[in-house]
């Protein structure tokens, strides 16, 4: 009996990895199924966003790239895609909501191009199909370029005449390739290779030490408490469609200003009634301000605020904390092209001098 008691000691030590350890099986098994609950509900980011409608070329998305930052079609001379998207700050704009032409002011706030060209629809209400939809609606948008119409864009876009060989090698065997719908294509091609892979695509790869202990507990508690039940996929979110406020009206804790009918003044159905797209939380540490009024500054406040609306929680400090961390772990790097600024075409052909 004086032996037994003198082995169980020496057996629990020598057990203890085995059992669950800080440093033994137990704790891997706990990464390892932790691993396994994110690759059920998230999935690596791709090389590139492509669509079978627009093929992304080499062409396409050069030409593209100058047209993102091509300010000469808009009415006052002022506004490209870069204005309301730089690439400084994570192609978003740092603003509630943006300035458009002649000062004018958007509706929404501005969500970033990065990532964005891979979910289901653009905008907060979802109002632009794709991508390419986006950039050629946003032409004639009042709050945007603000031109009269399509025609006067179109006009504004050929009186650049560099843009003419451009437009012939992005779209050959075209007989007028200097089109909207090309414009509309090349700047969406540009986009589509906006992919910014980040340190939990690493995680789901199988790399368990791409993730911090406390960026591995925002993750745990992020699915625990049900985040994941709309903020999932590729994007961790950019899915689905939700209403704002299920638990309690969303207005009463974010103080906006007024109520946003969101994606009823699409539908006109009740039911779409302060709907909006479930916004994709990539590089969300990066793009501050949020939601879709950018009625809060703190991604740790627009966390608890989300909890208590949508699923009617009031999370602890630090259930917000961890999950704001791994947040953090979305932060992904821009592609290094996208970071130079293109040179543009002059407006004035040489021999017009």
């Amino acid at each position: 009996m004086r032996h037994l008691k003198s082995v169980i000691p020496l057996i629990i030590i020598l057990a203890w990895p085995l059992v669950g350890g800080p440093y033994g099986r137990g704790a891997m098994a706990g990464s390892q199924d932790l691993e396994a609950r994110a690759r059920e509900r998230f999935k690596r980011l791709p090389a590139s966003m492509a669509a079978g409608s627009n093929p992304i070329t080499p062409d396409k998305v050069r030409l593209g790239k100058m047209l993102f930052y091509e300010d000469r079609i808009s009415v006052d001379g002022t506004v490209s895609c870069a204005r309301c998207h730089p690439f400084s700050l994570y192609a978003a704009d740092g603003l509630r909501t943006p300035v458009g032409n002649r000062c004018s002011a958007n509706a929404r706030n501005a969500p970033t191009v990065l990532n964005a060209a891979g979910q289901i629809a653009e905008h907060w209400i979802g109002n632009r199909a794709d991508v390419e939809d986006q950039a050629l609606q946003s032409l004639t948008g009042a709050a945007s370029f603000g031109m009269p119409s399509p025609a006067d864009a179109l006009k504004a876009l050929r009186a650049i005449p560099g843009y003419g060989p451009l437009f012939g090698k992005a779209f050959p065997g075209e007989p007028d390739p200097v089109t909207l719908e090309n414009f509309a294509k090349a700047v969406g091609a540009f986009e589509r290779t906006l992919v910014t892979p980040s340190p939990f695509d690493a995680f789901l790869a199988g790399n368990a030490a791409a993730l911090s202990a406390g960026e591995k507990e925002g993750l745990k508690t992020f699915l625990d408490r049900g985040c994941v039940s709309c903020h999932s996929g590729t994007f961790v979110g950019g899915g689905m469609y939700a209403k704002f406020g299920i638990a309690s009206p969303y207005w009463e804790a974010t103080k906006s200003e007024k109520p946003d009918a969101g994606r009823f003044e699409v539908t006109k159905n009740e039911a779409d009634r302060y709907v909006f797209k479930v916004p994709g939380l990539r590089n969300a540490a990066r793009t501050a301000p949020y939601f879709h009024d950018g009625s809060v500054e703190s991604l740790e406040t627009a966390v608890g605020i989300m909890a208590k609306v949508q699923l009617g929680l009031d999370l602890p400090a630090g259930d917000r904390g961890a999950i704001t961390a791994f947040l953090g772990s979305l932060t992904g790097k821009i592609p290094e092209d996208a970071l130079l600024v293109p040179e543009r075409p002059v407006t004035v052909r040489a021999e017009d001098l």
